[in-house]
């Protein structure tokens, strides 16, 4: 692979982002690419946006990817999906966690949560939604949503070369919520085979 390929992964504080991105970067570099990460958190402490980037392809100069750049991106909560979408290529594709989580303003009563995000969305770009939380759950640990959505972006990217992501996943979490981990991946492999 040539070109640099762009992924963008956003979400709201404590949902796993980084952890997701840690790991994907692993896996590339398994996979003998040149990898940038770059993380912005923002109040990701207080609840606020989250972006993690990450390029990769034989060699990348910059960690940075600009508006319209994105192959992919990895929304973790539905509204940030529509705050980010100007970062989306013409013909990329957006794996959306259907979930919801109210900022401070729609908290304070100061503002409500957006109708209709998702359908806005399906308008306009090709997306993969699903809700990654639930899955997690049903798995044992809402928590695991961001390897759900990890594993539903490996497998609509269909990334070439060798990777071993169940020991990837095993050596970056602790012991005890491996298996977890492993399982919620490959639910999030099979939501985007389901909805291919």
């Amino acid at each position: 692979m040539d070109t640099v390929k762009n992924i963008l992964l956003v979400g709201v504080g404590g949902q796993g982002t980084i952890l997701a991105s840690k790991i994907l970067s692993a896996g590339l570099i398994q996979a003998g690419y040149d990898v940038k990460m770059s993380e912005i958190h923002g109040m990701s402490q207080r609840g606020g946006s989250v972006s993690t980037q990450i390029r990769f392809g034989q060699k990348v100069y910059a960690p940075i990817i600009g508006k319209g750049q994105a192959d992919v991106i990895v929304a973790f909560e539905k509204m940030e999906a529509l705050r980010w979408i100007e970062y989306l290529k013409k013909d990329g594709r957006m794996v959306i966690n259907d979930f919801e989580i109210p900022s401070v303003p729609i908290l304070m009563g100061a503002a409500s949560y957006p109708q209709g995000i998702l359908e806005e969305l399906q308008g306009k770009v090709r997306a993969s939604v699903f809700k990654a939380s639930e899955i997690a759950s049903q798995l044992g640990n809402p928590k695991a949503m961001n390897i759900v959505l990890l594993g539903a972006l490996v497998e609509a990217m269909q990334i070439p070369g060798e990777i071993q992501w169940e020991e990837i996943i095993r050596s970056t979490v602790k012991p005890a919520f491996a298996d977890l981990n492993v399982a919620a991946f490959k639910a999030g492999q099979e939501q985007v085979r389901m909805n291919a």
